[in-house]
């Protein structure tokens, strides 16, 4: 065990592993690239069902078991599925990790939406607002940090689960992960996987902390009472 632990410390600082197509810089740059846009792309999709369940109390039941069964599709079986389906391409490993990432945003953009207190709806429509003023001017507001605990939830699992790219012979840190296993290099698959940890933690913590910097200053009784 020390030695692997010492074979990774020398894998990690050395100059050549970092260098070229296929040192670390440019396979963190894919993996970021594959989770930002998949989690984008969930966002744009899982988003507006969110607030629309949310404000019209309708289709509820079927958006969160909806999401419930996205979540509880195997992703390694459903990029297979779709790699038969369209050949080698990156559509597979998008189309996973988008339907990943999706039942955290709908299920945390619900949540978010049915925690508005219904005296500050009534308020706001007492005050003649139309249902789109409601909408993104006094619920959104409130819903936003569950919103955003949503967002960060998906991006750090679509992080974790991203190595998928490279089980279709694409790039990303899981390059490491299947090489190494295909080459019974393990200080190369501990490094791999390390190096997905470690950029899963350093997000969680970034986005985290932008959300204590969002929400600082402007808490829920300030909304509640800018809505009466």
């Amino acid at each position: 065990m020390y030695e692997l632990f010492k074979g990774l410390g020398a894998w990690l600082v050395s100059g050549e592993q970092w260098a070229g197509p296929d040192g670390i810089g440019h396979r963190l740059a894919e993996h970021l690239q594959y989770s930002l846009l998949a989690t984008l792309v969930a966002a744009a999709i899982a988003l507006p069902v969110g607030l629309l369940i949310g404000h019209t109390g309708r289709g509820a039941f079927l958006a969160i078991n909806l999401s419930s069964f996205g979540r509880a599709l195997p992703t390694v079986g459903l990029v297979v599925l779709v790699f038969l389906v369209s050949g080698l391409s990156m559509w597979p490993v998008y189309i996973a990790l988008v339907a990943l990432a999706v039942p955290s945003v709908v299920t945390n953009t619900y949540a978010g939406m049915t925690a508005v207190d219904p005296e500050v709806r009534d308020a706001a429509r007492g005050q003649g607002m139309r249902w789109h003023q409601v909408l993104f001017q006094v619920e959104l507001p409130l819903a936003l940090p569950l919103i955003m605990t949503g967002l960060r939830l998906a991006l750090i699992q679509v992080v974790a689960t991203a190595t998928i790219a490279a089980y279709v012979s694409f790039g990303g840190l899981g390059r490491y992960v299947f090489d190494g296993l295909a080459q019974r290099d393990l200080v190369q698959v501990l490094g791999g996987a390390v190096l997905v940890a470690v950029v899963a933690v350093v997000l969680d913590l970034a986005l985290s902390a932008l959300q204590r910097v969002l929400f600082r200053n402007r808490p829920t009784e300030q909304v509640q009472e800018q809505a009466r």
